[in-house]
C-alpha cells in the first residue's frame, strides 16, 4: 500500500503541483531561517559557556548570512548596540563548533547595525503590545529572526518551547520595515499555537506523521519549515502535513523536501486508498 501511495503521489506531484514557484520560495526561506536560528542556538550555548562574564551586559543576539554564504552569530552590548561582544562564524550549514570566534573587531558593521535596529524595534513592539496583537503562552519564549535581503527588511518571530518533547508550531509573526527601520506592516502567520509531541508515550505505537490546518495561508509557511528542521533530530515522526482549503503541503523532515498538491488531487489519492483497503 505504501508503494502505491508513493506512485500516486509522484504522478499527482507532476500533474497537480500548481504552486511550484511559491513553494520553492517558501522552502528556500524556511531553510535560511533554519540556518540562522541553528547558528543562534549553537552561538548561545558557546556564549553561556565561554563568555558567561559578559551575560549581564549583552543586549541580545542575532544571526545573518555573510558574503561567503557563511552564517555569523553576534551578541551585542545592551547599552551600546554598536559594540559587538563576540562573533561566531559558522559554515553555511552551522555545526556545533564555529570556524571562527572573534572578540577583537568590536564595532558593528552597517549590515549588523541594520539588523540590530529592526530586531530591537520588533522587541519593543512585542514588549509594548499596545493593541494586544501578540499572544503569550506559558512555558514558551519568543525568538526574533531579523532578515534583510532583496531590499526587504523583515523580522520573523517564532514561539519556542521550554518543555521537553514538545514542538511548537504557530503563534508566529512577520514584521515588515522600511528603509528607515519604521514598521510598515505586521501579520500573524497562524491564528493560534499548536503543540506536537516529539515522541509517542507508547514505544509500540510511534508517531509517524503530524499535521495541522491553515486558514491564513494556502500552503506551509517558512516558519513551519524552520521549526520542523530545528527539531527533526529530536522527533520520531518524519513527515508533516499542512492542509488548507485549496492545497495540501507535505514536508519530509529527513529529505528536507516539500511537495504541494492541490486539495483535489489529494482527495483523489485518499479515495483511491480507501478503495484498496
Amino acid at each position: 500500500m505504501k508503494k502505491v501511495f508513493v506512485i500516486l503521489l509522484t504522478v499527482f506531484t507532476v500533474t497537480s503541483l500548481s504552486f511550484g514557484q511559491n513553494a520553492n520560495k517558501v522552502l528556500e526561506e524556511g531553510k535560511l531561517l533554519y540556518r540562522l536560528e541553528k547558528a543562534s542556538w549553537y552561538g548561545t550555548d558557546i556564549f553561556l559557556e565561554k563568555f558567561a562574564h559578559k551575560k549581564d551586559i549583552a543586549g541580545g543576539y542575532l544571526s545573518y548570512m555573510n558574503e561567503k554564504n557563511q552564517i555569523v552569530n553576534i551578541f551585542f552590548e545592551k547599552g551600546n548596540p554598536s559594540q559587538i561582544l563576540v562573533r561566531f562564524e559558522f559554515e553555511s550549514m552551522p555545526q556545533t563548533n564555529p570556524i571562527k570566534i572573534d572578540t577583537i573587531n568590536q564595532i558593528a558593521t552597517q549590515q549588523e547595525m541594520d539588523l540590530i535596529a529592526i530586531r530591537q524595534e520588533a522587541v519593543q513592539q512585542v514588549y509594548e503590545n499596545k493593541e494586544g496583537f501578540f499572544t503569550f503562552y506559558e512555558n514558551t519564549s519568543l525568538n526574533f529572526i531579523p532578515l534583510i535581503r532583496n531590499g526587504k527588511k523583515q523580522v520573523f518571530i517564532l514561539t519556542g518551547s521550554q518543555v521537553p518533547n514538545v514542538v511548537n508550531i504557530g503563534n508566529d509573526y512577520l514584521l515588515i520595515y522600511n528603509k528607515k527601520h519604521k514598521l510598515t506592516k505586521k501579520e500573524k502567520l497562524h491564528n493560534t499555537l499548536l503543540q506536537f509531541k516529539g515522541k509517542s508515550d507508547d514505544p509500540e505505537n510511534p508517531i509517524t506523521s503530524t499535521h495541522h490546518s491553515h486558514i491564513l495561508s494556502d500552503i506551509i509557511n517558512s516558519t513551519d519549515i524552520c521549526t520542523l528542521l530545528l527539531y527533526k533530530d529530536f522527533v520520531e515522526w518524519k513527515q508533516h502535513y499542512v492542509i488548507s482549503k485549496k492545497y495540501v503541503s507535505i514536508f519530509d523532515l529527513e529529505k528536507e523536501d516539500l511537495v504541494v498538491l492541490t486539495r483535489k488531487a489529494w482527495d483523489k489519492i485518499a479515495k483511491f486508498q480507501e478503495k484498496k483497503q
